[in-house]
């Protein structure tokens, strides 16, 4: 089985997922980087787009970011974003066009 880390993303309003987590890969300011356990620490500002978290279950969640930082620390990771939704969740809004104003930052 392989070695998993504790992820954190939170937003200002909630903390939006905690999980344990195999990996996850983010676009940086200096292009993608991927986070597997014992990581050597880190702190880097992150940009606005996708964050694939490779989960326990052999499933990989996507996710949107506004940008925001991730921090990396004794296998815990913590991202701190202004605004966080689901691919799905946008794909299904757009789909029955409720709510775009409120996506409208996604690219």
């Amino acid at each position: 089985m392989a070695k998993t880390f504790k992820l954190e993303i939170i937003t200002p309003e909630k903390v939006v997922y905690s999980d344990s987590v195999v990996g996850i890969i983010a676009v940086g300011t200096e292009g993608s980087l991927g986070i597997l356990a014992d990581h050597a620490p880190l702190i880097t500002e992150i940009k606005k787009g996708h964050l694939t978290v490779n989960e326990v279950n052999n499933k990989a969640l996507r996710l949107i970011l506004d940008g925001g930082f991730l921090e990396v620390l004794n296998n815990n990771a913590v991202v701190l974003t202004e605004r966080c939704v689901t691919e799905s969740e946008v794909e299904r809004a757009r789909a029955n066009n409720e709510n775009i104003e409120s996506y409208a930052w996604v690219p």
